[in-house]
């Protein structure tokens, strides 16, 4: 076996790359339950299954309040990921675990495209020894394997990205490539209508294009873009709403209106995330070899920079919000330090403690690697759902966290049933257990979930001095990952959840 991989490494490396990306994203697809966070499941997954089922679970629909108007989301992911779901229920499938498991599967398959041509721009504008070590961290890198097989539009415009990117690249000689500069605007729009912010990227490869005189191609590209975007999103929304865009201004509005009101950092906060998932020291040479590369490979260079560059100045910053361009520090990153290293002045005085850095590299990346693409990430909020799915016509419950301020929703996919959510915290504690008493026209919870063992005990008991008749049931336990990250930061609600039976409903 280890003549055969040594021999593939040698002769057919994109081979052996392509195969240990697809065992890696295969065991992610098998292991790695759940969801990563509220938006790869709530505004995806729940979305899509709800309107399967004939309900509207966000909202997002017209129709589904007496003032609908649009919500600011894109229909083009979400309602693909309907017509999956929609073509299982019509084979029978409706195990949800099943399900997740095939699109986890369809995801994973789809991330492939970035491992491949990942590996071909590098070898195109590279060689092959930098094209081989690139491709196998596109392929294997600790967290792309988990992060391939989600729901979350910010890895999943990737594949759209590099393919459009690499059609420029495969064709930048050639003097009659129109068609093809024209197909790649229009992937590259298809990715805009997974991820808005994805505009910025496209933005850049157009200015790449008239910087380096490519005046013509500039044009064709840009008018593959806008039909892309106006026959895809355009489209959709005009489906929808009678309106083109009407999904696009929306978002526009709500962000412009809302930046501080999420997570927040110093302009640097994108390069630092960067530096530190890409695992220092040599984090800090591929950082180095995508800046050193930015005249050569301009292409390559200012569509990534400008989106972090747009993203370091936005307010907003959430993590997730960079992962788009992750790929492309890696491959030009690669490039312009291989090419550092390749210069004999500097690499023949330090080849071993470059060497060690690789050694650690592998070391980290090879110890977390396993961990996280097995990791059952939010298990005891899926698992709760999934035990109480035993029971029909649940109709309501409350989610009690009067430790804090806030509740996480419940996954209602994985339960089966469309009902009501109770949130009790802190604030609004007694007056709202009260309130969901004297309900007339809403639905009296049939379960009590607590969060968290802290005050169970008191918790339990106030609430019994309402509904006097609640008793135990079960209780479910988070993962070994996500009791770690709850415990690094407690807005990580990955808390114990504790089942209470409304013995007035379920004797």
């Amino acid at each position: 076996m280890k003549e055969l991989l040594a021999r593939l490494w040698e002769n057919k490396p994109l081979k052996l790359i392509m195969w240990l990306a697809v065992i890696a994203r295969l065991v992610a697809a098998i292991f790695a339950k759940g969801f990563g966070m509220h938006d790869d499941h709530f505004l995806i997954i729940e979305a899509a299954q709800s309107w399967v089922d004939g309900f509207d679970y966000n909202n997002w629909l017209p129709g589904s309040t007496t003032n609908s108007v649009p919500s600011g989301h894109s229909f083009f992911y979400v309602g693909s990921q309907y017509l999956v779901l929609l073509s299982l229920k019509s084979i029978g499938i409706s195990d949800p675990q099943f399900k997740m498991f095939i699109i986890r599967l369809l995801h994973g398959a789809f991330s492939l495209i970035i491992v491949y041509f990942g590996y071909k721009i590098t070898l195109k504008l590279s060689n092959e020894k930098t094209a081989r070590v690139t491709g196998l961290l596109l392929a294997v890198f600790w967290f792309m394997p988990f992060l391939s097989v989600r729901n979350l539009v910010e890895v999943v415009c990737i594949p759209f990205l590099i393919y459009g990117i690499w059609i420029i690249i495969e064709h930048w000689d050639e003097k009659k490539a129109v068609g093809y500069f024209l197909l790649s605007g229009f992937v590259v729009g298809l990715a805009f209508s997974v991820r808005f912010q994805t505009g910025v990227f496209a933005l850049g490869i157009g200015a790449a294009l008239l910087i380096k005189l490519r005046w013509k191609e500039a044009l064709i590209y840009g008018a593959g873009f806008l039909s892309s975007v106006a026959l895809v999103q355009g489209g959709i929304d005009y489906f929808t709403w009678g309106r083109p865009f009407a999904e696009l201004g929306e978002y526009i509005r709500y962000n412009m209106e809302h930046a501080t009101n999420y997570f927040t950092g110093p302009w640097y906060n994108y390069m630092l995330l960067i530096l530190g998932v890409l695992i220092p020291p040599i984090s800090i040479g591929v950082f180095f070899g995508f800046f050193r590369s930015w005249k050569k490979h301009l292409i390559l260079f200012l569509p990534a920079f400008l989106f972090l560059l747009f993203h370091s100045a936005f307010p907003n910053k959430q993590e997730r919000f960079i992962l788009p361009i992750v790929p492309f520090v890696i491959i030009l990153g690669m490039i312009g330090w291989q090419a550092f290293l390749d210069e004999p002045a500097f690499f023949a005085k330090r080849e071993k403690l470059i060497k060690s850095f690789w050694v650690f590299f592998w070391v980290i990346n090879l110890m977390l690697l396993p961990v996280i693409s097995t990791m059952y990430s939010k298990k005891a909020r899926v698992e709760s759902m999934i035990y109480l799915s035993r029971y029909d016509d649940i109709e309501a419950v409350v989610l009690e966290n009067s430790n804090i301020s806030y509740v996480k929703l419940i996954p209602m996919f994985y339960l089966g049933q469309w009902i009501k959510e109770y949130p009790v915290t802190n604030e609004n504690h007694d007056k709202k257990l009260v309130a969901i008493r004297n309900y007339l026209w809403a639905p009296q919870p049939r379960f009590f979930l607590f969060y968290e063992k802290d005050n169970l005990e008191k918790r339990v008991e106030e609430v019994k001095a309402v509904f006097p008749n609640i008793e135990y049931e079960t209780t479910i336990f988070p993962g070994m990952i996500d009791k770690l990250l709850h415990w690094m930061n407690p807005y990580n609600a990955n808390q114990t959840i504790y089942i209470y039976r409304n013995n007035d409903f379920f004797p």
